[in-house]
């Protein structure tokens, strides 16, 4: 597996004094937007029910927000790495006028099968790969033991578990996903995951 650095785009508004503690590491694609397939454009973007009120629970909650996302796309050629951080901005900004500041972006441009060019590799940070929550941990100081995963899909977790993520949320409305890993909540909705995290800091059930 080839050592290659994830992409990032820093929320310069957002600016980071100190190390960030808990993050709330959030995939995008099913959890921010609805999942239309490579979704890169505004006018391609629809929102998941209850994203904003999700993170504006874990902001109150003290989890920072840090989205993790691979983007195959970037890798297929459907779209530049400049484009895709035009995109990540302007999502970044739709969460800023909703009281939500996402510290940054990490995405993984590669794939090891259907890249083009330097972009099909086997590298470390696609997901189930660690590499881009252990990168938000390095450059941000995020706590990962202390934070939140929250994915649709089993290798989120996976990625998360391989980082040492302390609270691992699978997003799964329809109940389709295989068994993750053992410390995986199964979250039928935003709102179910947010009673979860309130659970966690209260100590009561969610």
């Amino acid at each position: 597996m080839s050592r290659v650095t994830a992409g990032v785009v820093i929320n310069e508004r957002a600016r980071v004094v100190g190390p960030v503690g808990p993050a709330l590491l959030l995939d995008r694609d099913g959890v921010i937007n609805v999942n239309h397939g490579y979704v890169h454009s505004p006018d391609q973007t629809d929102w998941v029910p209850g994203i904003f009120e999700f993170c504006r629970t874990a902001v109150t909650a003290g989890y920072r927000p840090i989205v993790v996302t691979n983007q195959a796309g970037i890798a297929r050629g459907l779209y530049d790495e400049a484009q895709f951080a035009r995109y990540s901005r302007w999502v970044h900004d739709e969460f800023a006028v909703r009281g939500v500041e996402i510290l940054a972006t990490y995405y993984c441009p590669h794939h090891p099968d259907a890249g083009l060019g330097t972009y099909l590799i086997q590298c470390n940070c696609r997901k189930p790969a660690p590499g881009m929550l252990l990168a938000a941990a390095h450059d941000l100081g995020v706590d990962l033991a202390r934070s939140i995963m929250i994915g649709d899909k089993v290798s989120d977790m996976r990625a998360g578990e391989a980082a040492g993520v302390g609270t691992l949320l699978l997003l799964d409305p329809a109940g389709e996903q295989p068994v993750g890993p053992p410390r995986t909540r199964v979250c039928a909705s935003l709102d179910e995951a947010a009673r979860a995290l309130t659970g966690l800091v209260t100590g009561l059930p969610g």
